[in-house]
Parts: C-alpha cells; structure tokens; sequence
C-alpha cells in the first residue's frame, strides 16, 4: 500500500467537519478544534484511521471475502460505481464477483432478513434472461413485456448493484455511517464488520474501522474511497497469487504421488516376476 500524507488528506478537505451544534460527543477525540463555528478534524486521526482500515480491507480481500460499498448520498454515488468498476476490472472478476455496491438506497432487511430479500434477485435475474430472449417474449403480449421492463427497472434501481450476491457480505464499506444509520445497526445485529466514513455528526464507537473525515466534500470522498478500492486490489491480487502456490503444490503433490505409484507398481512387477522365476525354476526340479 502506498502511504497517504496529510498533505493529501488537508488538500482534500478531509479536515472539514460540521457546525459545532451539530457534533456528536462521542466524536470529540477526533476533534482537532474548533473554527468559525465548524469543527476541524484531525488528521493525524484520520491517516491513522483510513490506514487500519485499510489494512482490514486488504486481508479481507486476500481470504477471498466480499464487500459491499455503500454509498447513496449524491457526491458518492458516481464515485463508488466507478470504483467498484476499477476493482473489478484489476481483479478479473467476471461474473464471480466478491465486491458489490449500493447507490440509490439501502433497502431495510438486506441483512437481518437476506433470505427473503435475495428472493428478489433471483426475480431480477429471470426478468433480465426473458427480456433477452426472443422466443420467450414471441408468447406474450407488448404489454406483458412492457410490465416485465418496468419491474426489472424497478428492481435493477433497488438491486443493481448487489443482484449477483449469494450470501451475506463479510463486511460492509459505508460512506457517511449518520445518513446510512439503517445499514449499520442491520451490520450491528449480523455481527457484520464494518468500516465508515464517519464525520463528526457520528457515532464512531459502532463501527468497527471509522475513518474521522468529511464525508460531504467530493475530493474526501474520492481520496478515500480510492485508497480502500485499492487496498481491496492489492488484496484480491495476493489471493490470486497464494490460489496460484496453492494449485502449484497440489500439482507437485499428485505428480509425486504419481510417480510413487509408478514405483511401486514396478516394483510389485519386479517382485511378481521373480516369484514367478522361482517357481519356475521349482517345477523344473
């Protein structure tokens, strides 16, 4: 990984917090002070912050984990689907996909109630197929496959981003943990890490991995978003490469386990032809 400085983080407008009648106590030992009625961040708290979470991005990544981004507030929502495009891209993940996002709203129960919820993907995949299927849509009316586009659509704006997930995320990535409340006590009740943007409007001490930043500016949000995006990068190509020793051992493994079969097939030919030499050789006699 490489080091953020607090050049870039103060250059952002990382440091920017809220109004001072609008902080939250628990915040305050991610106060630098205050200025002009605004709070000013530290960001010696914030380095130290977006580093460790950095860290747990990065091993979460390298064990093969998924993660779902969620940022649906307006300055975020471009910048999350286009980093969630870089890592896919960096990573070769292709329809196997370990890292999601959500962007236009959290939907209540995705977590504490996935099973029901990921009945809608599957809606959402079936309506996907049949509208690219000719020989299905020739059975049905204009209007029919009118009602089935306005559902997908319906469903693509809610799901989108996480249609193809099979299980619960192993963690979450929230940009701004006041506005996504919903997402983060759902994370709280699942047991499911997570790592915030938090500002000082928050609560930092529910979130597992809280990076003290601005989490309104769009260069915070970008500077940030982008470090995490490329820790997940580094993480998901260190578990390529271990797969790779991995399937490198398991190949040496079953070719001298093959070569001991070879051997010890010989040497039970050996063994049978010199029985079979000494028998031989009895009959004679």
């Amino acid at each position: 990984m490489k080091e953020i400085t607090l050049e870039e983080l103060l250059e952002a407008g990382c440091h920017f917090g809220h109004q001072v009648t609008r902080s939250n106590p628990k915040a305050r030992d991610f106060i630098f002070e205050s200025r002009d009625n605004i709070h000013i961040i530290d960001l010696a708290k914030t380095k130290g912050g977006l580093e460790e979470a950095a860290a747990f991005i990065k091993a979460l990544a390298s064990k093969g984990g998924s993660l779902v981004v969620v940022g649906t507030k307006r300055q975020a929502q471009a910048i999350v689907e286009e980093e969630i495009k870089r890592a896919r891209l960096a990573s070769s993940e292709q329809g196997g996909e370990k890292i999601f996002y959500i962007t236009n709203r959290w939907v209540g129960g995705l977590l504490t109630n996935f099973a029901e919820v990921s009945k809608n993907f599957k809606k959402y995949a079936d309506f996907v197929t049949d509208l690219q299927d000719d020989e299905v849509k020739a059975r049905y009316t204009k209007k029919e496959i009118g009602g089935w586009e306005k559902e997908k659509n319906k469903l693509e704006n809610l799901y989108g981003g996480v249609a193809k997930i099979t299980k619960m995320p192993d963690a979450l990535f929230i940009i701004d943990s006041h506005l996504e409340d919903l997402a983060v006590r759902e994370a709280l009740v699942m047991s499911i890490p997570t790592v915030a943007l938090v500002d000082t409007n928050a609560d930092p001490s529910i979130i597992d991995y809280p990076i003290p930043a601005n989490d309104d500016a769009v260069g915070s949000i970008k500077l940030i978003v982008d470090y995490i995006i490329d820790a997940w990068i580094e993480g998901r190509k260190e578990e390529v490469k271990q797969r790779e020793v991995q399937e490198k051992k398991e190949a040496l493994r079953l070719e001298k386990a093959k070569v001991k079969e070879v051997k010890e097939k010989a040497k039970f030919v050996k063994k049978e032809a010199k029985t079979a030499k000494i028998e031989k050789k009895k009959v004679k006699k």
